[in-house]
């Protein structure tokens, strides 16, 4: 299947609701799809997502200083709780974050005094009468407008954003330096978080993501490429840079290797909902970890364990060096990340019941119902199994999202879009 580069999903969110679902591209576009609503024939059944929106939000753009490009390509996507009819997003790529409106004009006025029904100005002198403007219903027009554009606050390119629990500040964390932001004030952050050196060359790890505690508005936590995860808290110093808790797992001396330090760099990081746990994905696992235990994660999942014996070819195909990220259902009972060959892995935590399922063109059909899927490493392979040697590397599920409240998951798989849900008796 042909496809442009610029089509590549690259990050996906839904909205505290559910309602809305935002995509952003390798292309600088953001999509939002909404889901519609119960039709009167059918109540029980919930509508499928249509798309609601679809903007430009970056263009690439060209830093003259340093003669470098900055692609255009969406980072992150952040939704801000709904207090009106409008919705606001946050959305940044390697350098600004920009904050929108998303807001519905069924009503367009008519009748203006000083202009035509065209626009055009008119002549005051041929103004006889004073008209009062009126609003006559249109067909729905679904606008999005840049609200604030926070940017030159990066050296870096930024790899998270995350919305503090007041709703009125928010944090970009980039590989040395994380900055907060009051959503008012565009021209300057605050810098929480700053790991450069002072001679760059004893640089040893950078931050991989970062997040605040969904309750507790002066916690966040933020991951290293070291495998490491640091618990920080905005009241004990203005400058975090000395953690309130550090969590790492001591490295199994005979698993050593080669490639130990890579496998171990922490590719997200994300609170369950309740404030409780922290979950990190590495290369090969996700972890849960207890916020009262820094010294080993309390659950250790292997997402494709089988790909151990070929992190050489991965290391050589630059496959190694991928960044999955992972999610929470609504209840924290159930996390949900990608892996190769389009596959993505579901963990119950409460049943340590696993499975491997599979975002196709196949298995898409509405109504289709997805099958388990086993990877076989060695020896014969049954038919129902793939070999660990025939998985398309190409096609891989990094980005991920899981409806609030209710068992559906959007699932990015290149340029295509699954939402997948519960079959509904």
């Amino acid at each position: 299947v042909f496809f442009l580069p610029a089509d590549i999903i690259s990050t996906v969110e839904f909205n505290h609701t559910g309602e809305l679902l935002a995509t952003g591209d390798k292309g600088g576009r953001v999509v939002i799809f909404q889901r519609e609503q119960e039709s009167k024939n059918q109540p029980h059944r919930r509508g499928e997502y249509n798309v609601y929106s679809t903007f430009q939000s970056h263009e690439p753009e060209f830093d003259y200083l340093k003669s470098l490009e900055i692609e255009e390509k969406i980072n992150k996507i952040r939704w801000l709780p709904q207090q009106n009819a409008a919705y606001f997003l946050l959305s940044t790529n390697d350098k600004t974050v920009k904050l929108w409106k998303v807001s519905e004009r069924d009503k367009r006025p008519e009748g203006y005094n000083l202009k035509d029904e065209d626009g055009r100005l008119r002549d005051p002198s041929m103004i006889t009468m004073l008209r009062v403007p009126v609003l006559r219903p249109m067909d729905l027009m679904v606008e999005a407008t840049p609200r604030r554009v926070f940017a030159n606050a990066h050296t870096y390119h930024i790899n998270s954003i995350s919305v503090n629990s007041d709703y009125e500040t928010y944090m970009s964390a980039d590989d040395l330096r994380i900055n907060l932001w009051n959503f008012e004030i565009t021209n300057q952050s605050f810098n929480i978080v700053d790991i450069k050196p002072a001679n760059m060359e004893e640089l040893t790890e950078v931050i991989t993501a970062a997040e605040f505690h969904p309750h507790h508005c002066n916690t966040f936590v933020y991951s290293s490429s070291k495998g490491t995860i640091r618990l920080c808290d905005m009241r004990t110093a203005a400058l975090c840079d000395r953690h309130a808790k550090f969590f790492e797992e001591p490295e199994d001396p005979s698993n050593r290797s080669f490639f130990s330090e890579i496998i171990s760099s922490i590719s997200d990081v994300k609170f369950s909902h309740s404030g409780r746990y922290i979950m990190t994905r590495d290369y090969l696992t996700v972890k849960v970890w207890d916020l009262n235990m820094e010294n080993r994660p309390i659950e250790t999942y292997q997402v494709h364990d089988y790909l151990r014996s070929k992190l050489c070819s991965l290391y050589e195909n630059d496959c190694i060096f991928d960044k999955f990220e992972c999610v929470w259902n609504g209840s924290d009972s159930v996390i949900m990340t990608g892996s190769y060959n389009n596959f993505f892995r579901m963990f119950d935590r409460n049943t340590k019941r696993d499975v491997t399922l599979e975002a196709s063109r196949e298995n898409s059909k509405p109504r289709a119902i997805l099958k388990p899927r086993k990877v076989c490493v060695g020896g014969k392979r049954r038919k129902d199994e793939i070999s660990v040697d025939s998985l398309d590397f190409s096609k891989k599920i990094l980005h991920t999202a899981w409806h609030p409240s209710e068992n559906i998951i959007a699932v990015a798989a290149t340029n295509n879009l699954y939402i997948f849900q519960d079959k509904v008796n």
